[in-house]
C-alpha cells in the first residue's frame, strides 16, 4: 500500500478542510472523502446539509466522495465497514479534524486501530482562535449552516466579525462542542468555484439549520 494515500473524515466544514489542507502539506494525498448521511440519503449526518451539496463540494475539490447512510446508533458499525472498504482500495491513513475533545480522539484511535487504519489529527491541541485565523489567511471561506446558539447566526460568513460576535455566547471559536457548524465554500483545496444560494431555514431538536443549494461555476 502507498502510505501517503489517505481518506478524510469529511463533514464539509472548516475543521475537515483545514485538517485535510495540513495533511496535504505533510505529504498525504487525499484519495477519498468519507461523509456520513441520513438513512434516507437526503442530509449529511453531522451538519444537516443536503447530501447533494456535499457531493458538489467534493466535485469542486476534485476528490471522490464516499457517502454512507447511517443512524447514529449504527454509526460505529457503518464507519468500520466503510473504512474496511476504503482500506481494501489501498488506503490505510485517515485524516480527522478533531481539536481537543479527548473522547473523540479516543474513539478515533480505538476504532481505527482495530481496523488497521492510521489516524492523523493535524489540528489536535491547537489554539482554536489561531486555527480560525489560519483558515482565513489561507483563503478558505465558510458559512454557518447549523447552530445551537441563535438562528440569526445562520448564513454568517466566518470572519473576524463573526469571531467577535461569538464572544457574547462564551463558546470556543471553532465551536468544537457543536455550538455551530459550517460549510466551506472556497479555498486552496478547491479546483473550481462554487455558487452557494441560501434556500431557507429549519429547526430540529433545538438546532437551527440553513438549507443551501450549491453549483460548480462554469469557466
Amino acid at each position: 500500500m502507498d502510505r501517503r494515500k489517505c481518506f478524510s473524515s469529511w463533514s464539509g466544514g472548516k475543521e475537515s478542510a483545514l485538517a485535510l489542507y495540513r495533511a496535504k502539506e505533510q505529504g498525504y494525498t487525499p484519495s477519498y472523502l468519507l461523509n456520513f448521511i441520513s438513512e434516507d440519503g437526503q442530509r449529511s449526518r453531522s451538519h444537516g446539509l443536503a447530501a447533494e451539496a456535499i457531493r458538489v463540494q467534493a466535485q469542486a475539490m476534485g476528490v471522490p466522495i464516499v457517502q454512507v447512510g447511517t443512524s447514529w446508533e449504527q454509526y460505529e458499525a457503518n464507519f468500520r465497514r466503510s473504512v474496511q472498504d476504503i482500506r481494501g482500495r489501498g488506503v490505510e491513513v485517515g485524516i480527522f479534524g478533531d481539536i481537543d475533545l479527548e473522547e473523540h480522539r479516543e474513539w478515533v484511535e480505538r476504532v481505527c486501530g482495530e481496523e488497521e487504519i492510521w489516524p492523523v489529527l493535524p489540528l489536535w491541541g491547537a489554539d482554536q482562535a489561531t486555527l480560525v485565523r489560519e483558515f482565513l489567511e489561507l483563503g478558505f471561506r465558510a458559512k454557518v449552516v447549523a447552530t445551537r446558539l441563535d438562528a440569526e447566526l445562520l448564513g454568517s460568513d466566518v470572519d473576524e466579525a463573526f469571531l467577535t460576535k461569538l464572544e457574547r455566547y462564551g463558546c470556543h471559536p471553532c465551536g468544537e462542542a457543536g455550538e455551530y457548524h459550517t460549510f466551506v465554500t472556497a479555498g486552496p483545496l478547491f479546483r473550481a468555484r462554487l455558487t452557494v444560494a441560501e434556500e431557507g431555514t429549519y429547526t430540529r431538536d433545538g438546532v437551527h439549520f440553513l438549507d443551501v443549494t450549491v453549483k460548480v461555476e462554469e469557466d
